[in-house]
């Protein structure tokens, strides 16, 4: 059965930081903590926008399916991100759909819950607003690090970004445990797949990063920082 979220799990999460001890514990009330396996949905395109969640732990791939049935990834989401917040807000179906990529856990709040909360207590809203407006401006941040410049540049941002949410050290370098198609690698800097083979063959060659059975190993940190910065 889902338990409740103490306030200890509720102050790590960036959105409620701001809100005071007694807006948390309202929170507190009517959340509920939801387990996701790896590779378990926890909601589909076109689902009713039933819930407000944010991650406690664990990644997420947010996708689209296209009319042939291929996915294409919009973002990978992590420990603080909210998931399906405009959905909620403005009483619409899921605009894309969500997967676990490894085990996930949610703090859950029902939309009834949640405007019954935001109704009750004016400063819960500005609260909420402030969070808000704080992970949005860091999602726009990481959103035009991945869209501008050069594609090779996309790249390298985009493994600096996975290093810094995931990597460890590990097999001579830093292992991102991310295993990546090349197909989502493109979708996820914004070209094709002939790009992504182009870029990915030639750092393999050079040793910048190895393609590893369940992830990438960043080899040459300093490389993939000067290309990130060029």
């Amino acid at each position: 059965m889902p338990s409740q979220p103490t306030e200890e799990v509720l102050r790590r999460i960036p959105l409620f930081r701001r809100l005071s001890p007694g807006d948390r514990a309202r929170i507190g009330e009517c959340a509920r903590l939801r387990q996701y396996p790896r590779g378990e949905e926890i909601f589909r395109e076109g689902d009713p926008g039933d819930a407000f969640m944010v991650i406690v732990e664990g990644r997420v791939k947010i996708y689209k399916s296209t009319a042939s049935g291929k996915q294409v990834i919009l973002e990978i989401f992590g420990a603080g991100d909210p998931l399906g917040a405009v959905a909620v807000y403005e009483g619409a179906p899921f605009p894309a759909s969500a997967l676990a990529l490894e085990d996930t856990t949610c703090i859950r709040v029902e939309t009834r819950d949640f405007y019954r909360l935001l109704e009750q207590h004016p400063a819960l809203v500005r609260g909420l607003l402030s969070g808000l407006t704080i992970r949005i401006a860091e999602l726009t941040r990481r959103l035009t690090e991945l869209t501008g410049g050069r594609v090779e540049t996309r790249f390298a941002r985009l493994f600096l970004k996975l290093a810094e949410q995931m990597g460890r050290p590990e097999q001579g370098g830093i292992f991102v445990p991310m295993p990546l198609h090349r197909q989502e690698l493109a979708d996820l800097t914004g070209t094709t797949i002939e790009t992504c083979i182009r870029i990915m063959s030639r750092w393999e060659k050079e040793n910048v990063v190895h393609t590893a059975k369940d992830g990438f190993v960043i080899l040459d940190r300093a490389e993939i920082e000067a290309v990130a910065a060029s």
